[in-house]
Protein backbone atom coordinates (compact mmCIF):
# COMPACT_ATOMS: atom_id res chain seq x y z
CA UNK A 1 0.00 0.00 0.00
CA UNK A 2 1.13 3.22 -0.60
CA UNK A 3 2.20 5.44 1.99
CA UNK A 4 1.97 9.44 0.70
CA UNK A 5 -0.64 11.09 -0.01
CA UNK A 6 -0.94 11.45 -3.67
CA UNK A 7 -1.93 15.13 -5.79
CA UNK A 8 -1.76 13.62 -9.28
CA UNK A 9 -4.96 12.29 -9.70
CA UNK A 10 -6.02 10.00 -7.65
CA UNK A 11 -9.42 10.41 -5.90
CA UNK A 12 -9.83 11.96 -2.33
CA UNK A 13 -13.00 11.46 -0.32
CA UNK A 14 -14.12 13.75 2.63
CA UNK A 15 -15.68 12.02 5.59
CA UNK A 16 -17.77 15.37 6.88
CA UNK A 17 -17.25 17.44 4.13
CA UNK A 18 -19.35 20.07 5.22
CA UNK A 19 -16.84 21.08 8.38
CA UNK A 20 -15.12 24.22 8.05
CA UNK A 21 -11.70 22.72 7.92
CA UNK A 22 -12.71 20.15 6.28
CA UNK A 23 -14.58 22.03 2.90
CA UNK A 24 -11.64 24.13 2.95
CA UNK A 25 -9.12 21.76 1.93
CA UNK A 26 -11.87 20.22 -0.36
CA UNK A 27 -12.56 23.42 -2.01
CA UNK A 28 -8.78 23.87 -2.74
CA UNK A 29 -8.50 19.92 -4.09
CA UNK A 30 -11.44 20.53 -6.37
CA UNK A 31 -10.29 23.83 -7.31
CA UNK A 32 -7.30 22.55 -8.76
CA UNK A 33 -9.35 19.64 -10.52
CA UNK A 34 -8.97 16.82 -8.38
CA UNK A 35 -11.87 13.98 -7.93
CA UNK A 36 -13.29 14.86 -5.08
CA UNK A 37 -16.51 13.50 -2.97
CA UNK A 38 -17.70 13.62 0.62
CA UNK A 39 -20.76 12.75 2.95
CA UNK A 40 -22.15 14.87 5.20
CA UNK A 41 -24.88 14.57 8.10
CA UNK A 42 -26.76 17.88 6.79
CA UNK A 43 -25.88 20.35 3.72
CA UNK A 44 -25.34 23.43 3.58
CA UNK A 45 -24.23 26.65 1.54
CA UNK A 46 -20.65 25.12 1.74
CA UNK A 47 -21.71 21.45 0.14
CA UNK A 48 -23.66 23.86 -2.52
CA UNK A 49 -20.58 25.92 -3.67
CA UNK A 50 -18.25 22.49 -3.81
CA UNK A 51 -20.68 20.61 -5.53
CA UNK A 52 -20.71 23.53 -7.75
CA UNK A 53 -17.29 23.29 -8.19
CA UNK A 54 -17.48 19.42 -9.26
CA UNK A 55 -17.74 17.31 -6.03
CA UNK A 56 -19.92 14.51 -5.48
CA UNK A 57 -21.53 15.20 -2.41
CA UNK A 58 -23.55 12.39 -0.29
CA UNK A 59 -26.49 13.40 2.14
CA UNK A 60 -25.40 10.86 5.24
CA UNK A 61 -22.57 8.96 5.94
CA UNK A 62 -22.95 5.16 4.47
CA UNK A 63 -20.32 2.64 3.02
CA UNK A 64 -21.39 2.83 -0.19
CA UNK A 65 -20.45 6.24 -0.61
CA UNK A 66 -16.93 4.50 -1.09
CA UNK A 67 -17.37 2.61 -3.96
CA UNK A 68 -18.22 6.53 -5.86
CA UNK A 69 -14.95 5.95 -8.13
CA UNK A 70 -14.47 2.25 -8.08
CA UNK A 71 -15.94 2.10 -11.13
CA UNK A 72 -14.17 5.06 -12.92
CA UNK A 73 -10.67 5.75 -13.61
CA UNK A 74 -9.98 9.31 -12.87
CA UNK A 75 -8.70 11.71 -16.14
CA UNK A 76 -5.13 12.65 -16.02
CA UNK A 77 -4.68 15.22 -14.02
CA UNK A 78 -1.24 17.13 -13.77
CA UNK A 79 0.89 16.54 -10.87
CA UNK A 80 1.10 19.38 -8.24
CA UNK A 81 3.35 18.27 -5.71
CA UNK A 82 3.78 14.60 -4.21
CA UNK A 83 4.35 14.21 -0.67
CA UNK A 84 4.57 11.30 1.18
CA UNK A 85 3.26 11.40 4.93
CA UNK A 86 2.59 7.71 7.19
CA UNK A 87 -1.28 7.76 7.40
CA UNK A 88 -2.52 8.87 10.57
CA UNK A 89 -4.93 5.90 10.38
CA UNK A 90 -5.04 3.03 8.25
CA UNK A 91 -6.88 0.23 7.68
CA UNK A 92 -4.66 -3.04 7.40
CA UNK A 93 -7.31 -5.20 4.73
CA UNK A 94 -4.60 -5.41 2.38
CA UNK A 95 -6.75 -8.45 0.36
CA UNK A 96 -9.67 -5.96 -0.06
CA UNK A 97 -7.66 -3.00 -1.73
CA UNK A 98 -5.68 -5.46 -4.25
CA UNK A 99 -9.09 -6.89 -5.47
CA UNK A 100 -10.56 -3.96 -6.47
CA UNK A 101 -7.45 -2.01 -7.95
CA UNK A 102 -5.11 0.35 -5.25
CA UNK A 103 -5.32 3.37 -7.56
CA UNK A 104 -8.97 3.38 -7.85
CA UNK A 105 -9.48 3.17 -3.87
CA UNK A 106 -9.71 7.09 -2.52
CA UNK A 107 -7.62 8.89 -0.31
CA UNK A 108 -10.18 8.74 2.67
CA UNK A 109 -9.59 11.82 4.94
CA UNK A 110 -11.24 13.07 8.09
CA UNK A 111 -11.44 15.32 11.00
CA UNK A 112 -11.14 14.42 14.82
CA UNK A 113 -14.85 14.96 15.11
CA UNK A 114 -14.97 11.01 12.94
CA UNK A 115 -14.64 8.12 14.97
CA UNK A 116 -13.95 4.20 14.68
CA UNK A 117 -17.66 3.46 14.85
CA UNK A 118 -18.35 5.66 11.64
CA UNK A 119 -19.62 3.46 8.62
CA UNK A 120 -17.66 5.19 5.97
CA UNK A 121 -14.46 5.13 8.35
CA UNK A 122 -14.96 1.13 8.85
CA UNK A 123 -16.18 0.67 5.24
CA UNK A 124 -12.66 2.43 4.47
CA UNK A 125 -10.66 0.13 6.77
CA UNK A 126 -11.81 -2.78 5.34
CA UNK A 127 -11.43 -1.89 1.64
CA UNK A 128 -7.75 -0.76 2.66
CA UNK A 129 -7.70 2.67 1.87
CA UNK A 130 -5.72 5.26 3.03
CA UNK A 131 -7.12 7.29 5.77
CA UNK A 132 -5.47 10.57 6.38
CA UNK A 133 -6.34 13.32 9.19
CA UNK A 134 -7.48 16.50 7.10
CA UNK A 135 -3.89 17.94 9.11
CA UNK A 136 -2.08 15.38 7.08
CA UNK A 137 -3.32 17.03 3.89
CA UNK A 138 -2.82 20.44 4.97
CA UNK A 139 0.91 20.01 6.29
CA UNK A 140 1.56 18.45 3.08
CA UNK A 141 -0.01 21.74 0.83
CA UNK A 142 1.78 23.90 3.39
CA UNK A 143 4.95 21.52 1.72
CA UNK A 144 4.53 22.81 -1.57
CA UNK A 145 4.94 26.32 -1.13
CA UNK A 146 6.14 29.07 0.57
CA UNK A 147 3.55 28.74 3.67
CA UNK A 148 2.44 31.08 5.99
CA UNK A 149 0.97 29.22 9.21
CA UNK A 150 -1.13 31.05 11.63
CA UNK A 151 -1.75 29.48 14.86
CA UNK A 152 -2.92 30.78 18.48
CA UNK A 153 -5.66 29.97 20.75
CA UNK A 154 -7.88 33.34 19.63
CA UNK A 155 -7.35 35.37 16.48
CA UNK A 156 -6.17 32.86 13.87
CA UNK A 157 -8.94 33.15 11.52
CA UNK A 158 -8.92 36.41 11.18
CA UNK A 159 -5.49 37.26 11.38
CA UNK A 160 -4.34 34.74 8.99
CA UNK A 161 -7.66 36.17 6.77
CA UNK A 162 -5.81 39.54 7.16
CA UNK A 163 -2.64 38.74 5.80
CA UNK A 164 -4.64 36.49 2.83
CA UNK A 165 -6.20 39.34 2.08
CA UNK A 166 -3.49 42.03 2.28
CA UNK A 167 -1.15 39.50 -0.03
CA UNK A 168 -4.53 39.70 -2.87
CA UNK A 169 -4.41 42.69 -2.74
CA UNK A 170 -1.16 43.61 -3.23
CA UNK A 171 -1.04 41.02 -6.00
CA UNK A 172 0.60 38.39 -5.09
CA UNK A 173 -2.55 36.06 -5.15
CA UNK A 174 -1.45 33.36 -2.56
CA UNK A 175 -3.92 30.40 -1.45
CA UNK A 176 -5.95 31.12 1.34
CA UNK A 177 -7.38 28.36 3.90
CA UNK A 178 -9.07 29.79 6.84
CA UNK A 179 -11.75 28.52 9.26
CA UNK A 180 -14.39 30.93 8.58
CA UNK A 181 -16.34 32.39 5.64
CA UNK A 182 -14.75 35.45 4.26
CA UNK A 183 -16.63 37.73 1.64
CA UNK A 184 -13.57 39.27 -0.14
CA UNK A 185 -13.32 35.19 -1.84
CA UNK A 186 -16.31 33.88 -1.30
CA UNK A 187 -16.10 31.13 1.38
CA UNK A 188 -13.32 29.86 3.65
CA UNK A 189 -10.44 29.14 0.73
CA UNK A 190 -9.55 30.69 -2.36
CA UNK A 191 -6.51 28.56 -4.66
CA UNK A 192 -4.26 31.31 -6.23
CA UNK A 193 -1.45 31.23 -8.56
CA UNK A 194 0.98 33.00 -6.58
CA UNK A 195 4.01 30.97 -4.45
CA UNK A 196 2.24 31.75 -1.17
CA UNK A 197 -0.21 29.56 0.71
CA UNK A 198 -1.63 31.55 3.78
CA UNK A 199 -2.92 28.45 6.81
CA UNK A 200 -5.07 28.77 9.44
CA UNK A 201 -3.20 26.23 11.77
CA UNK A 202 -5.51 24.79 14.66
CA UNK A 203 -3.84 23.51 18.29
CA UNK A 204 -7.41 22.44 19.28
CA UNK A 205 -6.30 18.51 18.60
CA UNK A 206 -2.59 18.45 19.23
CA UNK A 207 -2.04 18.69 14.63
CA UNK A 208 -0.36 21.49 15.04
CA UNK A 209 3.07 20.07 15.33
CA UNK A 210 2.81 18.83 12.05
CA UNK A 211 2.56 21.93 10.12
CA UNK A 212 6.35 23.01 8.83
CA UNK A 213 5.52 26.60 7.63
CA UNK A 214 8.50 29.26 5.96
CA UNK A 215 6.24 31.71 8.47
CA UNK A 216 5.18 30.74 11.45
CA UNK A 217 2.90 33.54 13.22
CA UNK A 218 1.45 33.11 16.95
CA UNK A 219 -0.96 34.98 17.87
CA UNK A 220 -0.93 34.32 21.63
CA UNK A 221 -0.75 31.17 23.87
CA UNK A 222 -3.76 29.51 26.43
CA UNK A 223 -5.85 26.37 27.40
CA UNK A 224 -8.82 26.29 25.30
CA UNK A 225 -9.35 22.80 24.83
CA UNK A 226 -9.59 21.25 27.80
CA UNK A 227 -11.17 18.39 26.04
CA UNK A 228 -7.49 17.53 24.68
CA UNK A 229 -5.30 19.45 26.66
CA UNK A 230 -4.74 18.54 30.70
CA UNK A 231 -2.48 21.61 31.49
CA UNK A 232 -1.90 24.61 30.15
CA UNK A 233 1.89 22.99 30.11
CA UNK A 234 0.58 20.44 27.42
CA UNK A 235 -0.46 23.61 25.16
CA UNK A 236 2.46 25.01 25.33
CA UNK A 237 4.79 21.94 24.13
CA UNK A 238 2.30 21.87 21.64
CA UNK A 239 3.42 25.58 20.14
CA UNK A 240 6.95 25.01 20.90
CA UNK A 241 7.06 22.24 18.76
CA UNK A 242 5.46 24.31 15.83
CA UNK A 243 7.81 27.36 16.51
CA UNK A 244 10.88 24.98 16.56
CA UNK A 245 9.13 23.35 12.71
CA UNK A 246 8.78 26.74 11.27
CA UNK A 247 11.72 29.01 9.37
CA UNK A 248 10.73 32.09 10.70
CA UNK A 249 8.25 32.93 14.03
CA UNK A 250 6.38 36.17 14.17
CA UNK A 251 4.62 36.02 17.53
CA UNK A 252 2.52 38.51 19.80
CA UNK A 253 4.93 39.18 22.46
CA UNK A 254 1.55 40.95 24.46
CA UNK A 255 0.95 37.11 25.37
CA UNK A 256 2.84 36.06 28.66
CA UNK A 257 3.16 32.99 27.51
CA UNK A 258 4.71 33.93 24.18
CA UNK A 259 6.84 35.76 25.22
CA UNK A 260 7.98 33.60 28.04
CA UNK A 261 7.85 30.21 26.61
CA UNK A 262 8.76 31.24 22.69
CA UNK A 263 11.64 33.54 21.24
CA UNK A 264 10.34 34.43 18.18
CA UNK A 265 12.13 36.10 15.91
CA UNK A 266 9.70 38.67 15.07
CA UNK A 267 7.43 40.39 17.13
CA UNK A 268 4.77 42.28 17.54
CA UNK A 269 2.62 44.65 20.13
CA UNK A 270 -0.04 46.98 20.68
CA UNK A 271 1.68 48.44 23.65
CA UNK A 272 3.98 51.47 22.02
CA UNK A 273 6.42 51.19 25.23
CA UNK A 274 7.58 47.71 24.33
CA UNK A 275 10.45 46.54 22.58
CA UNK A 276 8.35 44.54 20.09
CA UNK A 277 9.62 44.66 15.94
CA UNK A 278 5.75 46.10 15.44
CA UNK A 279 4.25 48.00 17.72
CA UNK A 280 1.14 50.59 17.53
CA UNK A 281 1.59 54.11 19.20
CA UNK A 282 -1.56 57.26 19.24
CA UNK A 283 -4.27 54.45 19.03
CA UNK A 284 -7.56 55.76 18.83
CA UNK A 285 -11.06 53.86 18.70
CA UNK A 286 -14.21 55.10 17.31
CA UNK A 287 -17.52 54.31 15.65
CA UNK A 288 -16.19 53.08 12.61
CA UNK A 289 -12.70 51.19 13.52
CA UNK A 290 -9.23 52.16 14.82
CA UNK A 291 -6.75 54.43 14.05
CA UNK A 292 -2.91 53.64 14.92
CA UNK A 293 0.82 55.10 13.96
CA UNK A 294 2.57 51.84 13.28
CA UNK A 295 6.60 51.70 14.18
CA UNK A 296 8.92 49.10 12.43
CA UNK A 297 11.63 49.32 15.27
CA UNK A 298 12.50 53.10 15.83
CA UNK A 299 11.01 54.15 12.26
CA UNK A 300 7.67 55.58 12.06
CA UNK A 301 6.20 53.30 8.88
CA UNK A 302 3.02 55.89 8.69
CA UNK A 303 -0.56 55.43 10.52
CA UNK A 304 -3.05 52.99 10.13
CA UNK A 305 -7.12 52.39 9.72
CA UNK A 306 -8.63 49.51 10.58
CA UNK A 307 -12.25 49.21 9.96
CA UNK A 308 -12.83 46.57 12.67
CA UNK A 309 -12.56 47.70 16.54
CA UNK A 310 -11.32 46.54 19.29
CA UNK A 311 -7.22 46.00 20.14
CA UNK A 312 -7.53 42.42 19.88
CA UNK A 313 -8.13 43.82 15.57
CA UNK A 314 -5.27 46.06 16.02
CA UNK A 315 -2.97 43.09 17.26
CA UNK A 316 -3.88 40.54 14.30
CA UNK A 317 -3.12 43.86 11.78
CA UNK A 318 0.28 44.17 13.39
CA UNK A 319 0.53 40.14 12.67
CA UNK A 320 -0.86 41.15 9.23
CA UNK A 321 1.82 43.73 9.34
CA UNK A 322 4.94 42.08 10.25
CA UNK A 323 4.34 39.07 7.34
CA UNK A 324 3.46 41.50 4.52
CA UNK A 325 6.78 43.63 5.47
CA UNK A 326 8.71 40.19 5.67
CA UNK A 327 7.37 39.52 2.01
CA UNK A 328 9.00 43.02 0.72
CA UNK A 329 5.57 44.67 1.05
CA UNK A 330 5.45 48.87 1.08
CA UNK A 331 3.62 49.95 4.20
CA UNK A 332 1.34 52.26 2.18
CA UNK A 333 0.23 49.16 0.00
CA UNK A 334 -0.71 47.23 3.08
CA UNK A 335 -2.40 50.03 4.90
CA UNK A 336 -4.42 50.49 1.90
CA UNK A 337 -5.46 46.73 1.80
CA UNK A 338 -5.70 46.82 5.52
CA UNK A 339 -8.43 49.39 5.25
CA UNK A 340 -11.11 47.75 3.04
CA UNK A 341 -11.08 44.44 5.09
CA UNK A 342 -14.34 43.38 6.02
CA UNK A 343 -13.21 40.69 8.30
CA UNK A 344 -15.04 36.91 8.16
CA UNK A 345 -18.33 35.68 9.02
CA UNK A 346 -18.75 35.20 12.58
CA UNK A 347 -16.43 37.95 13.77
CA UNK A 348 -17.90 41.33 14.90
CA UNK A 349 -20.70 40.34 12.10
CA UNK A 350 -23.52 42.59 11.78
CA UNK A 351 -26.96 41.72 11.09
CA UNK A 352 -28.07 45.32 10.67
CA UNK A 353 -29.80 47.98 12.45
CA UNK A 354 -33.73 48.14 12.66
CA UNK A 355 -35.07 50.66 15.06
CA UNK A 356 -32.20 51.74 16.58
CA UNK A 357 -31.52 47.99 17.45
CA UNK A 358 -27.83 46.66 16.24
CA UNK A 359 -27.77 42.86 15.81
CA UNK A 360 -23.80 41.47 16.13
CA UNK A 361 -22.76 37.85 15.91
CA UNK A 362 -19.22 36.81 17.00
CA UNK A 363 -17.43 33.42 17.60
CA UNK A 364 -15.84 33.61 20.91
CA UNK A 365 -16.67 31.18 23.31
CA UNK A 366 -13.77 30.99 25.38
CA UNK A 367 -13.25 34.24 28.43
CA UNK A 368 -10.72 36.01 26.73
CA UNK A 369 -12.44 36.18 23.49
CA UNK A 370 -16.00 37.15 24.99
CA UNK A 371 -13.90 40.25 27.24
CA UNK A 372 -12.27 41.58 23.81
CA UNK A 373 -15.39 41.55 21.87
CA UNK A 374 -17.59 42.65 24.55
CA UNK A 375 -14.89 45.48 25.15
CA UNK A 376 -14.95 46.07 21.22
CA UNK A 377 -18.92 46.17 21.62
CA UNK A 378 -18.81 48.81 24.22
CA UNK A 379 -16.86 50.86 22.08
CA UNK A 380 -19.54 50.99 19.64
CA UNK A 381 -21.91 51.68 21.64
CA UNK A 382 -20.28 54.61 23.26
CA UNK A 383 -19.08 56.08 19.68
CA UNK A 384 -22.63 55.76 18.62
CA UNK A 385 -23.80 57.48 21.87
CA UNK A 386 -22.19 60.78 21.50
CA UNK A 387 -24.93 63.29 21.94
CA UNK A 388 -27.87 61.49 22.68
CA UNK A 389 -30.01 61.54 25.92
CA UNK A 390 -30.21 57.72 26.14
CA UNK A 391 -27.17 55.57 26.67
CA UNK A 392 -27.44 52.36 24.29
CA UNK A 393 -27.15 49.43 26.50
CA UNK A 394 -24.62 46.07 25.76
CA UNK A 395 -27.07 43.31 25.57
CA UNK A 396 -25.11 40.30 25.57
CA UNK A 397 -26.51 36.77 24.72
CA UNK A 398 -24.28 33.91 25.52
CA UNK A 399 -24.24 29.81 24.51
CA UNK A 400 -21.37 27.99 26.31
CA UNK A 401 -19.80 25.98 24.01
CA UNK A 402 -18.89 22.43 25.16
CA UNK A 403 -19.47 21.30 28.56
CA UNK A 404 -15.38 20.71 29.03
CA UNK A 405 -14.88 24.76 28.30
CA UNK A 406 -17.56 25.65 30.80
CA UNK A 407 -16.92 23.23 33.12
CA UNK A 408 -12.99 24.54 33.44
CA UNK A 409 -13.71 28.04 32.72
CA UNK A 410 -16.41 28.94 34.74
CA UNK A 411 -15.13 31.16 36.95
CA UNK A 412 -13.33 32.78 34.48
CA UNK A 413 -16.93 33.32 32.25
CA UNK A 414 -18.05 34.66 35.41
CA UNK A 415 -15.46 37.69 35.74
CA UNK A 416 -16.16 38.38 31.12
CA UNK A 417 -19.03 39.92 31.09
CA UNK A 418 -18.36 43.39 32.76
CA UNK A 419 -18.55 45.21 29.95
CA UNK A 420 -22.26 44.18 28.97
CA UNK A 421 -25.66 45.70 30.59
CA UNK A 422 -27.36 42.73 30.17
CA UNK A 423 -26.17 39.11 29.74
CA UNK A 424 -28.44 36.73 28.65
CA UNK A 425 -27.16 33.09 29.11
CA UNK A 426 -28.73 30.13 27.49
CA UNK A 427 -28.01 26.11 27.33
CA UNK A 428 -24.45 25.02 26.78
CA UNK A 429 -23.98 23.65 23.27
CA UNK A 430 -22.53 20.61 23.27
CA UNK A 431 -21.00 20.10 20.19
CA UNK A 432 -20.94 16.09 20.83
CA UNK A 433 -19.60 16.23 24.41
CA UNK A 434 -21.85 13.78 26.71
CA UNK A 435 -23.55 16.63 29.22
CA UNK A 436 -21.64 16.96 32.17
CA UNK A 437 -21.87 18.50 35.88
CA UNK A 438 -22.30 22.09 34.25
CA UNK A 439 -25.39 23.50 32.23
CA UNK A 440 -26.36 27.01 31.36
CA UNK A 441 -27.84 28.06 34.46
CA UNK A 442 -25.01 27.11 36.24
CA UNK A 443 -23.26 29.36 34.37
CA UNK A 444 -25.77 31.95 34.53
CA UNK A 445 -25.28 31.69 38.22
CA UNK A 446 -21.49 32.19 37.71
CA UNK A 447 -21.83 34.98 35.95
CA UNK A 448 -24.71 36.54 38.15
CA UNK A 449 -21.91 36.91 41.09
CA UNK A 450 -20.39 39.65 39.59
CA UNK A 451 -23.20 40.83 37.44
CA UNK A 452 -26.33 42.55 38.57
CA UNK A 453 -28.83 41.87 35.18
CA UNK A 454 -28.01 38.53 34.34
CA UNK A 455 -30.97 35.96 33.01
CA UNK A 456 -31.10 32.63 31.83
CA UNK A 457 -33.52 30.68 29.01
CA UNK A 458 -32.46 27.18 28.56
CA UNK A 459 -34.22 26.82 24.85
CA UNK A 460 -33.21 28.89 21.94
CA UNK A 461 -37.13 29.99 21.46
CA UNK A 462 -37.15 31.39 24.79
CA UNK A 463 -34.41 33.51 24.17
CA UNK A 464 -36.18 34.91 21.34
CA UNK A 465 -38.95 35.09 22.83
CA UNK A 466 -37.44 37.53 25.38
CA UNK A 467 -35.52 39.29 23.22
CA UNK A 468 -38.90 40.06 21.18
CA UNK A 469 -39.89 41.86 24.44
CA UNK A 470 -37.01 43.26 25.71
CA UNK A 471 -35.05 44.84 23.21
CA UNK A 472 -35.14 49.01 23.40
CA UNK A 473 -33.82 51.64 20.22
CA UNK A 474 -29.68 52.59 20.92
CA UNK A 475 -29.37 48.48 22.49
CA UNK A 476 -26.70 46.98 20.72
CA UNK A 477 -27.02 42.78 21.09
CA UNK A 478 -24.07 40.48 21.11
CA UNK A 479 -24.59 37.24 20.17
CA UNK A 480 -21.78 35.45 21.40
CA UNK A 481 -20.68 31.26 21.08
CA UNK A 482 -19.52 28.90 18.46
CA UNK A 483 -22.52 26.63 18.34
CA UNK A 484 -26.34 27.15 16.77
CA UNK A 485 -26.76 30.51 18.80
CA UNK A 486 -26.53 32.66 15.90
CA UNK A 487 -29.32 30.81 14.65
CA UNK A 488 -31.82 33.15 16.36
CA UNK A 489 -30.56 35.99 14.91
CA UNK A 490 -32.36 36.21 11.51
CA UNK A 491 -35.96 35.89 13.55
CA UNK A 492 -35.02 38.63 15.41
CA UNK A 493 -34.06 40.62 12.72
CA UNK A 494 -37.13 40.20 11.01
CA UNK A 495 -39.22 40.80 13.82
CA UNK A 496 -38.03 44.23 14.77
CA UNK A 497 -37.57 44.72 10.68
CA UNK A 498 -40.88 44.81 10.24
CA UNK A 499 -42.43 46.20 13.19
CA UNK A 500 -43.51 49.88 12.97
CA UNK A 501 -42.54 52.18 15.75
CA UNK A 502 -45.87 52.70 17.29
CA UNK A 503 -45.94 48.78 17.91
CA UNK A 504 -42.42 48.93 18.95
CA UNK A 505 -43.50 51.58 22.00
CA UNK A 506 -45.89 48.82 23.46
CA UNK A 507 -43.35 45.93 22.65
CA UNK A 508 -40.17 47.41 23.60
CA UNK A 509 -40.21 45.70 27.35
CA UNK A 510 -37.18 46.67 30.10
CA UNK A 511 -35.03 43.88 31.45
CA UNK A 512 -33.18 46.33 33.29
CA UNK A 513 -34.43 50.54 33.71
Amino acid sequence: MESGIEFSGRPFHFIGIGGIGMSAIAHILARRKLPISGSDIRLNQITQRLQEQGAHIFLGHKADNLKFFQDEVPGSVSQICSVHLEPTRVGQNEGSASSVGLSQLPQVICSTAIHADNPEYSAAQAMGCPIYHRSDVLAALMNCANSIAVAGTHGKTTTSSMIGYVLLQVGLDPTIIVGGEVEAWGGNAYLGDGDYLVAEADESDGSLVKFAAKIGVITNIELDHPDHYQSLGEVVDIFQTFSDNCAVVVGCIDCDNVRQYLNPAVTYSIHSDSDATYRADQVYCRGGGTQAQIYEGDRLLGELWLPVLGQHNLSNALAAIAVARMLGVEFSAIATALKSFKGARRRFESYGEYHGITFIDDYAHHPSEVQATLSAARLLVESKGQGRKERGRVVAVFQPHRYSRAAMFVEEFGLSFDQADVVLVTEVYGAGEIPDRINGQCMAEAIATHHANVFYRSTLEDVTSLLKQSLRPNDLVMFLGAGNLNRVIPDLVDFYHRSNVSDLAMVFGQLVS
